[in-house]
């Protein structure tokens, strides 16, 4: 068998492995689902070797999700660790045997101190499975490795089991992107999730002038803010219109221009945004419309910010 050849058997394995856990989805994933929904301690999550790594990755996808977990290293728990476990815990406990030793020692701890346990095993009726207050079936056929030995498809399946249950506890709690973006401020989607109102453009750094301002005036004024444009307002402080360095470029054949008011030379009617919209959206609509600045406005058309191109280039959002 080539290379390629075996690389697709163990692609078909784990994707069937996976596919396989969706028809033994039943009532018992939705008590699990409730059962850490509703703790009121902590969610432990907790493994051994492979499924110790897997453990890692679940309890960290629990934590961005809105429930709040931890790993808890089973051989450091029965050294010493066991004392993390309190009785309002959920344990979530991985295992493809369910009888991995180092679990099984915590087993007598967790029933003592009355923490619910949520098992993901390959072996139901296991000893960590019997234990289990529920037990979810992440057993698979084969694993992928040649010699059908090294934990492949069965870490696969965990894994994905147990992001489906962080996915269920997401929607539950009614989890939303502005709750994803404070827990990721950094990285790649914490700037994608950012909203306009933690860029833009405020106060005195607005550039703005009234609709009888002279010309001359809203040049200086333009080029005073440094954004290209200025914020056109009419007698009751209500937005009006903008002038562009397009405009003025436009206008710029009128012997006249410069005394003219700046009503005579702004665009009615921008495109305006809200300070809550996300900082990807604002960047898709300056796209589409192809422009670098838009006039961010509250209730009544009163200016609020102004957001332009450059603010996110600063983010590296592209």
């Amino acid at each position: 068998m080539t290379d390629l050849e075996l690389a697709r058997k163990v692609l078909r394995i784990e994707a069937a492995a996976i596919l396989a856990l969706v028809d033994r989805l039943d009532a018992r994933f939705t008590s699990a689902v409730e059962m850490l929904g509703g703790c009121r301690g902590r969610v432990i999550v907790t493994g051994m070797g492979k499924s110790g790594l897997i453990a890692r990755k679940v309890a960290a996808t629990f934590t961005s999700t809105g429930t709040a977990a931890f790993f808890l290293h089973p051989a450091e728990a029965v050294h010493g660790d066991l004392g993390a476990v309190q009785s309002d815990d959920v344990v979530v406990a991985l295992s493809h045997t369910g009888e991995t030793g180092e679990l099984l020692r915590l087993l007598e701890t967790i029933r003592r101190l009355g923490a619910r346990l949520v098992a993901l095993t390959g072996s139901p009726g296991s000893t960590l499975g019997r234990a289990a207050d529920i037990v979810l079936d992440c057993g698979v056929g084969e694993e992928a490795c040649p010699l059908n030995l090294a934990p492949t498809a069965s870490t696969t399946a965990a894994l994905a089991m147990g992001d489906a249950l962080a996915m269920a506890l997401l929607a539950d709690k009614g989890f939303r992107p502005e709750d994803f973006a404070s827990l990721h401020p950094g990285g790649g989607i914490g700037k994608r999730l950012l909203r306009v109102e933690s860029l833009m453009h405020t106060g005195t750094a607005v550039p703005a002038v009234r609709t009888t301002t002279p010309m001359r005036a809203v040049v200086t004024e333009i080029s005073a803010k440094g954004l290209g444009m200025a914020c056109v307002l009419d007698e009751d402080d209500r937005l009006a219109g903008i002038i562009t360095d397009g405009d003025l470029r436009r206008h710029m054949g009128l012997a006249d221009m410069l005394t003219q008011p700046a009503s005579a030379v702004m665009t009615a009617g921008p495109q305006t945004i809200a300070r809550s919209m996300l900082a990807v959206q604002a960047l898709a609509l300056m796209e589409q419309r192809k422009i670098t600045s838009l006039v961010v406005v509250e209730a009544g058309a009163r200016v609020d910010g102004v957001l332009h191109l450059h603010d996110l280039w600063r983010t590296q959002m592209f």
